[in-house]
């Protein structure tokens, strides 16, 4: 889908953009808490949710509204869960504002809210696990800290989530067909 290099923060996330306007793009997550659990960011890295330009800001809020309607009906969920956590103070593990859209149902969670303490553990630290992932031929008593932590919900390969980023492109496309012709 897309042309030119993409990044989420400093991490290169061309091939795993499934929706793309002007000035927003919805990535899968490398690490999802449930099913469908993506991520819709500004095209341009910026760290803070209060240093997006008003445009930016609607054209997110239009994307975050049209994402979490297709991952719902592809996922077969009833609601999603819609979180930002802006700044590292709020559990944000990469400096790119990003919302997550979690796709819920009923009882997913022994807790409505254990979503939150799953978006905060480590289990849903992608800066960490990619920052492992740089690092791991390089410096190995890092690999040996970071594996342990990563361990509970290991990332998933790049062949997996170019293989969702293809179906959910083609949902998207599906969806955009659909409102033009009405």
């Amino acid at each position: 889908m897309a042309t030119s290099e993409i990044f989420f923060g400093p991490f290169k996330v061309t091939t795993q953009v499934f929706y793309k306007t002007r000035l927003s793009m919805a990535i899968v997550n490398i690490k999802p808490i449930l099913p469908g659990h993506v991520l819709v960011c500004p095209l341009r890295v910026v760290a803070r949710y209060k240093d997006m330009t008003n445009e930016e800001v609607v054209d997110h809020a239009l994307a975050v509204q049209k994402v979490a309607k297709v991952i719902e009906r592809v996922y077969g969920t009833t609601g999603a869960t819609v979180a930002i956590q802006d700044g590292a103070s709020a559990g944000q593990s990469v400096p790119h504002v990003h919302t997550h859209i979690i796709p819920r149902k009923l009882n997913d969670f022994p807790s409505i809210d254990d979503v939150y303490t799953h978006l905060e553990s480590s289990e849903g630290n992608v800066g960490k696990f990619f920052e492992y992932q740089r690092q791991r031929k390089i410096v190995e008593e890092q690999k040996k800290e970071l594996v342990v932590e990563s361990m509970n919900r290991p990332g998933r390969s790049m062949e997996e989530m170019e293989e969702e980023t293809r179906m959910l492109t083609a949902e998207m496309e599906k969806e955009e067909t659909k409102r033009s012709s009405l």
